[in-house]
């Protein structure tokens, strides 16, 4: 069997890239139906570690045959352009000849374009489910992005039932002309196979196909916008938590301006979040003499984060259960140490209390403080992710970084 393709027959190189490419996009249809499965189970009431990490394996799986298929599909579109291309055994008969064309170009396109936004969508959100190839987990020129996130999920979405829908017609095709035309379209694809049809000389033109194809992505994603597919989250979100209404604490120093983040380690990725909607009453006065400068208290409205795709997630009750306490206090002593400071205190999170430290740096210029700390929280400590305590599935500890600008009163 010759490797390349001729006017009437494929050649061993096409065949291969077909069935590979078959047996790929299959999979990963197979594995994204059984991870969808997997994570309505995992975020049920109940589930356990074990829930989650099926659906991240699952995900991971489905993620990794996706960025297979992509690069297998854009080898064999280019194999495919170097070759002549076998005429159709059914190309006197125009409009069957040219919807088979039409089919063709929509898988295509749908071969590369769906495992692509797929792509895109794991690159642009943060914390579930890697690429198990050591490469993809960020994309050249996509940012971790929520919108970026919403509309390439909801493409990727749409765009699998447009790849299924020409799958399923492509397969009806060569069925037809197996079963009921008895001719050697779908023989001359089969592997080893040589067949000795002659194809007509008649062939359709490609504009109308191309067309044709075109149309059909037009009027898919005009669907996608107009049913709020494209542009909305596809994931089970729950019911958004009641955010509690912070009061402005009495304070010496006012802050102008301020960032709370997190970030913790899950499934071996650094996922970060920032919480809008916290409070800082501060006394302080810089006295090198005493040990003690200040004191502050921070009160943080735990709904008010914000955690990338994983926020539903962390605000739900295995996690720091926004619903029950929804709001974390951290009171401390401001306490020089050596060139810098350190707070020190108790914070109080999800119901529990523990010692805290904080060590900071401060700049003060004409009654202008600049303050930047950080510190390591132990999740456990406070009853966080108790269904996942070996901390290879989501990191023990949590990053607590803080800046702000403040002016005294």
């Amino acid at each position: 069997m010759p490797l390349s393709n001729t006017t009437t027959q494929f050649g061993g190189v096409a065949k291969t890239f077909h069935w590979l490419t078959a047996l790929l996009i299959l999979t990963a249809i197979v594995l994204g139906l059984l991870a969808d499965d997997a994570s309505h189970a995992a975020r049920a009431a109940g589930a356990d570690q074990s829930d989650i990490s099926r659906a991240a394996l699952l995900f991971s799986l489905h993620k990794t045959v996706g960025v297979a298929t992509f690069f297998t599909a854009l080898a064999r579109i280019l194999w495919a352009l170097t070759q002549p291309r076998p005429r159709l055994l059914n190309g006197d008969n125009q409009t069957e000849a040219t919807l088979a064309d039409t089919i063709h170009w929509l898988l295509y396109s749908a071969m590369l374009l769906t495992p692509l936004t797929g792509w895109v969508h794991h690159a642009a959100s943060t914390g579930f489910a890697p690429i198990l190839w050591p490469f993809g987990q960020s994309l050249p020129f996509v940012p971790q992005s929520d919108s970026i996130a919403d509309l390439s999920g909801g493409l990727h979405y749409l765009f699998q039932w447009l790849l299924i829908g020409a799958i399923v017609l492509h397969v009806a095709g060569a069925l037809k002309h197996h079963l009921v035309d008895r001719d050697d379209t779908l023989r001359r694809m089969l592997p080893f196979a040589v067949t000795a049809q002659r194809p007509p000389r008649a062939q359709p033109g490609h504009a109308a196909p191309i067309l044709a194809a075109i149309a059909l992505w037009s009027l898919t994603i005009n669907a996608g916008f107009t049913t709020g597919i494209i542009g909305t989250t596809q994931q089970v979100a729950s019911d958004p938590v009641p955010a509690p209404q912070l009061q402005q604490a009495a304070s010496d120093w006012q802050v102008k301006n301020g960032t709370l983040a997190i970030s913790v380690v899950q499934f071996g990725s650094e996922v970060t979040g920032t919480f809008a909607d916290w409070t800082a009453a501060i006394s302080f006065a810089d006295d090198p003499a005493q040990e003690q400068n200040g004191k502050v208290t921070v009160t943080v409205a735990i709904p008010s984060l914000t955690l990338g795709s994983v926020t539903d997630q962390a605000l739900g009750a295995d996690f720091l259960n926004a619903a029950a306490n929804p709001t974390a206090t951290f009171t401390a002593d401001i306490l020089r140490d050596g060139d810098g400071y350190v707070a020190k205190g108790t914070l109080s999170l999800n119901g529990a209390s523990h010692p805290l430290t904080m060590p900071f740096t401060l700049d003060l210029q004409d009654g202008t403080a600049t303050m930047q700390g950080s510190t390591e929280i132990a999740r456990l400590d406070f009853g966080v992710g108790t269904t996942m305590p070996e901390g290879d599935t989501l990191g023990l500890t949590v990053d607590v970084n803080i800046s702000l600008t403040a002016t005294r009163n």
